[in-house]
């Protein structure tokens, strides 16, 4: 797997997108070139014909990655994946059609574009069936042990069969017996007739709960030393899932980690970033302030804003600044979490948390400190015993400012029960750990996709 910005993505994701890249510069290039002819040199050159196709590569692939091209973990089945190709196909050919309308400078060539279009939907759809069939060939995939046969090692065994993109194939699991030395003993045999040429791996996934006296270390030695990759399970499901498992979790992971180091440094750069962003988006949001305004007045009788204490850095609480979604009596009988087509929503509500209108007074929030634009959400202090009581290490994530948008906002969405905010932790725990400017600015972008989406909001 190839890490940027702290998040692993699959080699095969980061191929795909290269290639695909090479292929829609390759389809409009050769589409200007038929049509313009000798006059090929003068319209890249000195037409900006260069800089308009690399803008229709980044343009292209934007679409794509909005369709979810590039997260087959989120496609069911094969055929999804030509739909959605066809569909990303179609929106870029409307959006052209009107920008090239608009502003007809915009052209390569007479028709280029149209010509182009046609070479790389052609293109596209094979290229998509080659790979599809490159992918399931054995030479391209991993061939991985899973040691152990427990609720994690089951978990590690499903993950990768279902995340055809991490190019791992399970070729054992065995199970447990009750006899400490018989089970070492059953472990061993396996490894040792794994390291064949027969039954040759390339990578041991160790998903054992209890290790003491478990371990067959000789045979893992003599793996690792003919080239075999040993490797926990817990960095293995990080790496694939985002997010830090709180089952098998030990202070140790935290104490001997590279990550969860908060420096100085790196957070003053990040509230620049954060001071700058939430600015420039007040600005932005300025004009549309009265529509808004107006909106909510007419939704239902009540204040304009809504605001609600929240747990910040430190434990201190604070108070957080929405737009107000819900009637006025919406807590009359206490706090609790909101739900999916929640009753106490207005209609007027509902369509400005599902586009997150209702956030933007927070922006306020990040100017004045109490939170950063990226973080863990601040939960109210009603629920924070609770969960700190039922969560282990639920109070790491306080350790830092809450944010506006987070790791788990993109990657999870809103959690209402104990079991999903305890995954949301999960999550965040991720983000405290390789927390950098640089994963900022990654969720910072994802959030464009997750608000025009309109996902993760209740």
């Amino acid at each position: 797997m190839i890490r940027l910005f702290n998040v692993y993505y699959p080699t095969r994701t980061i191929v795909l997108l290269l290639c695909e890249a090479l292929i829609i510069g390759g389809c409009f290039l050769l589409a200007t070139a038929l049509i313009a002819g000798p006059d090929t040199y003068l319209v890249l050159n000195f037409e900006y014909g260069w800089v308009k196709i690399a803008a229709l590569i980044i343009l292209t692939l934007l679409i794509s990655y909005y369709f979810d091209l590039y997260e087959p973990q989120r496609i069911s089945e094969s055929w999804e994946i030509y739909f959605r190709l066809l569909l990303v196909l179609g929106f870029l050919s409307f959006l052209l059609s009107g920008i090239i309308y608009l502003f007809p400078a915009v052209d390569i060539a007479h028709s280029a574009l149209l010509l182009g279009l046609v070479f790389l939907t052609i293109a596209l759809v094979v290229w998509r069936g080659i790979y599809e069939w490159l992918i399931g060939r054995d030479a391209f995939r991993e061939r991985v042990y899973v040691l152990g046969a427990g609720e994690r090692a089951q978990m590690v065994v499903n993950l990768l069969r279902n995340r055809k993109d991490a190019g791992m194939e399970v070729v054992g699991c065995d199970g447990f017996t009750d006899d400490k030395a018989e089970r070492q003993q059953v472990f061993g045999a396996a490894l040792a007739d794994m390291d064949g040429s027969k039954h040759h791996i390339d990578r041991v996934v160790v998903a054992l709960e209890d290790r003491r006296g478990t371990l067959p270390m000789r045979e893992l030695l003599k793996l690792r030393f003919n080239g075999v990759v040993i490797e926990e399970a817990g960095a293995l499901l990080e790496r694939l899932t985002g997010k830090l498992y709180l089952d098998g979790l030990r202070p140790s992971n935290f104490i001997y980690s590279e990550g969860f180091r908060v420096k100085p440094s790196q957070q003053i750069a990040r509230r620049i970033v954060s001071t700058l962003t939430a600015a420039i988006g007040l600005l932005l949001f300025l004009p549309f302030f009265p529509f808004v305004v107006l909106l909510v007045r007419m939704s239902s009788p009540g204040p304009i804003f809504f605001r609600q204490t929240r747990v910040g850095m430190g434990g201190r609480n604070f108070s957080v600044y929405k737009f107000r979604t819900m009637r006025t009596d919406a807590e009359a009988a206490g706090a609790k979490w909101a739900t999916k087509n929640d009753p106490r929503v207005t209609r007027v509500g509902m369509f400005m948390r599902k586009t997150r209108l209702d956030e933007v007074p927070q922006l306020w929030n990040v100017l004045r400190g109490d939170m950063g634009f990226v973080g863990p959400r601040p939960e109210r202090p009603e629920f924070v015993p609770w969960l700190s009581e039922q969560i282990p290490y639920f109070d790491l994530r306080h350790m830092i400012r809450p944010g506006l948008t987070g790791w788990a906002q993109v990657r999870y969405g809103y959690g209402a029960t104990l079991a999903q905010s305890r995954e949301k932790l999960e999550f965040d725990l991720y983000y405290i750990k390789h927390m950098t400017l640089g994963l900022d600015l990654l969720i910072m972008f994802e959030t464009v996709k997750t608000i025009i989406r309109r996902q993760g909001a209740q």
